[in-house]
């Protein structure tokens, strides 16, 4: 791997600031130096000096939903990093190939049918992942008739907008008083719920897509170049893209399976970390988890202190990102391949 840069390095200590203060934020105060003992104590030995109230609200809400802020945020960013390289394409998103629509269809499937917590997570994943594989499946029978590259982003958009007429169907067949209200609170992108199980499940195949795209770096690389160039290199472009891509959904499918649909974030981060860093995957894959993980964990503080009801987290990722986003097209300097 590359060596990261100095600006790495100040990005991890102010992840970490964000971190500390995010125990802060909520309707029931902690001080940062009290959720800092109660969570070393897990660790050491420590004479309690707080009640059992603020040590509940510190590991069992703040902490499972900031260990998710950064997680989702992350896997998030990493997957539009990885997506923008391989399409060589810098406004394409994690939901391009039609994960984001297939996992709402999933889980709209899912409270449609009365499933708990678990279960809408499961069809969430299992129809994101399903969703990609359409995508793949058509951009193969047809990319001997065009630009492999090109029709697989053109399958992508057909497949999300038939899983979205999928959701507005079972939106349409779903209760308006109790299960319709339901499935577009989930739509919407929200945390609130978020335990230990639930993320320990999500985190499995996120850390391990986004170690198998750091490993990558130099691939990606090469791939920006185009099929021509990366063959010339000894690269098979087509199983090479295929493990991107499968990575790459692994991810987003499982982030999406617990958080709902966060727009924006796979598009904005990794515009300002190559700002920052460049268009070296084997830096700006790992400079995006640490920009994506503190950007959300940002927002989800703002999202939950804003008003007396939290608002969902898609709703402030719109708001935030996209003049953010236009911002960033007007002063990048750099190239983004």
């Amino acid at each position: 791997m590359a060596a990261l840069p100095l600006r790495f390095v100040l990005l991890l200590l102010a992840l970490g600031v964000i971190f500390v203060v995010s125990f802060a934020v909520g309707r029931y105060p902690v001080a940062p130096g009290t959720a800092l003992a109660i969570l070393a104590s897990q660790v050491v030995p420590l004479t309690p000096t707080w009640d059992g109230n603020t040590e509940t609200v510190v590991l069992g809400i703040r902490l499972p939903r900031i260990l998710a802020a950064l997680l989702v945020g992350a896997a998030l960013s990493v997957a539009g990093a990885a997506y923008q390289g391989l399409f060589r394409n810098p406004m394409v998103s994690p939901g391009i190939l039609g994960v984001s629509a297939g996992a709402g269809f999933g889980a709209a499937l899912a409270i449609l049918f009365g499933y708990g917590m678990v279960g809408i997570q499961l069809m969430a994943f299992v129809w994101g992942l399903a969703a990609v594989a359409t995508t793949w499946a058509i951009g193969a029978a047809i990319a001997r008739r065009g630009d492999p590259v090109l029709v697989m982003v053109l399958a992508g958009i057909v497949v999300g907008t038939l899983f979205t007429a999928f959701v507005s169907l079972v939106k349409f067949a779903a209760d308006p008083l109790d299960t319709l209200p339901a499935i577009t609170f989930w739509l919407m992108g929200s945390l609130a719920s978020i335990d230990m199980p639930d993320l320990a499940a999500a985190a499995l195949p996120i850390v391990l897509g986004i170690a198998a795209l750091m490993a990558m770096g130099w691939t990606l690389n090469v791939l920006c170049f185009g099929d021509e160039e990366a063959r010339a290199l000894g690269l098979e472009t087509g199983r090479v893209r295929l493990l991107v891509i499968v990575c790459a959904t692994l991810v987003t499918a499982a982030a999406v399976a617990i958080s709902g649909i966060i727009g924006l974030v796979g598009l904005v981060v990794p515009h300002l970390a190559r700002m920052l860093v460049g268009p070296d995957h084997r830096v700006l894959i790992p400079v995006s988890t640490v920009m994506g993980g503190g950007f959300l964990l940002a927002v989800d503080d703002f999202a939950r202190s804003l008003f007396a009801v939290e608002i969902p987290l898609g709703i402030v990722t719109a708001i935030v990102g996209a003049p953010f986003f236009l911002y960033l097209l007007r002063h990048s300097r750099r190239g983004w391949n």
